[in-house]
């Protein structure tokens, strides 16, 4: 049994489609990090970084934070979505790393600079939003000869990049003009565990 610490938001969501996917138990904890509960000394004390998500073995007493190594760690601990040995799990590790240094970073700041810099900063906005788009052109060009990002099987790797592009409208990115991108989220976000997380991690949102 896991113990999930999260709120609505693109880390968070690829440890609940992990789950469902994997079809492990777990509690889902919401953080509203709206207003400000990652800060608390309570949320502090099982992740001093103040984010979400956190994922916590209950029995084990085990507490890992960042969602890539959440999502590699339960890969290992089931022996599913990350191959074993090799080459396949060389491509798996490259896409998460590029994700975690490449993709990620640029959506989050991106959307950060549109929606909640103080003053407009337009050397950073352009900075930031050209760097997204051209990742997710870079997704692209592998998605146009893979049907996954790693290759010809779903893996952790699809659940990383799938998170921000979930949230897309964040950093105001369309799949207008990367159809390889368009068809593989189609195929990620009709799949059964996937719309599961989703509800799951929605669910933790308030509602006016």
């Amino acid at each position: 049994m896991f113990d999930v610490y999260a709120f609505a938001t693109p880390n968070s969501v690829k440890v609940t489609i992990a789950l469902e996917e994997l079809e492990l138990p777990y509690t889902l904890h919401g953080v509203n990090v709206r207003k400000g509960e990652q800060t608390t000394p309570e949320f502090l004390a099982l992740n001093p970084n103040g984010k979400v998500p956190v994922l916590v073995e209950t029995e084990q007493a085990f507490s890992l934070t960042e969602s890539a190594a959440i999502l590699v760690f339960l890969a290992e601990k089931t022996g599913r979505l990350l191959p074993a040995h090799g080459e396949a799990r060389a491509r798996v590790f490259e896409q998460l790393f590029f994700h975690a240094s490449g993709l990620s970073p640029a959506f989050g700041q991106s959307g950060f600079f549109q929606r909640f810099a103080a003053k407009p900063e337009p050397i950073a906005l352009e900075r930031f939003s050209t760097e997204a788009n051209r990742t997710l052109h870079v997704l692209d060009t592998v998605l146009m000869k893979n049907r996954f990002v790693a290759g010809d099987e779903f893996t952790i790797a699809d659940i990383a990049h799938f998170g921000w592009l979930w949230r897309r409208s964040f950093p105001n990115i369309t799949l207008d003009d990367t159809p390889h991108v368009a068809r593989w989220y189609k195929d990620i976000e009709s799949r059964p565990a996937v719309q599961r997380g989703i509800a799951r991690i929605e669910a933790l949102v308030p509602q006016d």
